[in-house]
């Protein structure tokens, strides 16, 4: 059996170091790769304009309340989620195009959950917040991905000028 010297040692301690640093980071973010299509995440510290967004069933119909939101570029927002309905519920700010991919996968696994900066998921009767700043100009969306929810109407439109 052959012996380290000091240099393989250390070459050794160095690459466990390595492995279990990457290892303690988890897998990356499949969803947002480190940036979103709408903005960043907010500072929950600094002010911002509230808005209430209220998830229902309604006559066959799942719906967003209010289901158009404008914002200036830069600003800051508080959404107040709320789902009144009897089903679970989401709610994911990206654009169309994304949330259309995300949905595609959610077919594959409808268990799938979200509590990302840019989504939650909510329970009937449950309330949670996303703090958002909207950096960037555009048309964008929030759309509950469960299957069938986003079909039967559950889309925001969110206008960024």
């Amino acid at each position: 059996m052959k012996t380290l010297n000091r240099t393989g040692i250390a070459l050794v301690a160095t690459l466990l170091l390595s492995v279990t640093a990457l290892a303690s980071e988890g897998p990356p973010d499949q969803h947002h790769e480190g940036s979103f299509s709408a903005g960043q995440p907010g500072d929950a510290t600094k002010p911002s304009r509230i808005v209430q967004v209220t998830m229902i069933e309604s006559d066959g119909k799942m719906l967003f309340l209010p289901n158009r939101v404008e914002v200036k570029k830069d600003e800051q927002v508080k959404f107040m989620l709320r789902n009144n309905g009897e089903l679970v519920h989401e709610f994911i700010l990206a654009t169309t195009a994304e949330n259309l991919k995300h949905a595609e996968s959610m077919k594959k696994n409808p268990d799938m959950e979200h509590d990302d900066a840019n989504g939650k998921r909510l329970a009937p009767k449950q309330t949670d917040e996303i703090v958002w700043k909207f950096s960037k100009a555009g048309d964008f969306e929030y759309s509950c991905l469960i299957p069938g929810h986003r079909e039967a109407g559950m889309i925001g439109t969110i206008v960024v000028r």
